[in-house]
């Protein structure tokens, strides 16, 4: 976990850590850790970077929101899943191997995604109102839009990587 600024990660509403540093960017040490329905939150001017085992990382800006609700990984399992929780600020994340081998889901407060590998960006702002947009690197995928649902996917794989917006997948 990298931390810039304040960030404040609570465990079923006590703090469990509070890394306060202006100013300056600083690695946490060797085994601190988010728990399953931990709130990180961070402050203004502040960021965190949260990577899983799976190679999952999530980044928040400033002034952002999300709870762990569900996160499951075996490495040889079928059976992977996650499910963040983002209500408010910005995110952007790169999906790791349990968007591929299982169900990752992120829920915002107008729509739920289901990540299949790919490398989403969601800014929520004060008013309620949110913007989602994929990273992709150029010539690799292309934004396809069929009956109402955003997809991303490669041209040439019709299983490749893709981004499902929808409302209560």
């Amino acid at each position: 976990m990298a931390v810039t600024g304040s960030v404040t990660i609570e465990h079923d509403g006590a703090v469990v850590v509070q890394a306060n540093l202006p100013d300056q960017a600083a690695q946490t040490k060797t085994g601190d850790v988010v728990y399953l329905r931990d709130v990180v939150r961070t402050e203004t001017d502040s960021r965190v970077s949260i990577n899983f085992i799976d190679g999952s990382s999530f980044n928040l800006s400033s002034n952002a929101r999300m709870t762990l609700d569900e996160y499951v990984y075996e490495p040889a399992g079928k059976s992977n899943s996650s499910f963040f929780n983002l209500t408010k600020g910005t995110a952007t994340f790169v999906a790791g191997q349990v968007a591929k081998t299982g169900d990752m889901k992120v829920d915002t407060p107008v729509a739920t995604m289901g990540i299949r590998g790919t490398t989403p960006h969601i800014e929520i702002s004060n008013d309620g109102g949110v913007k989602f947009s994929t990273l992709i690197e150029e010539g690799k995928s292309k934004l396809l839009k069929k009956n109402g649902t955003t997809t991303a996917r490669q041209p040439d794989q019709e299983t490749g990587p893709r981004l499902k917006i929808c409302r209560g997948c």
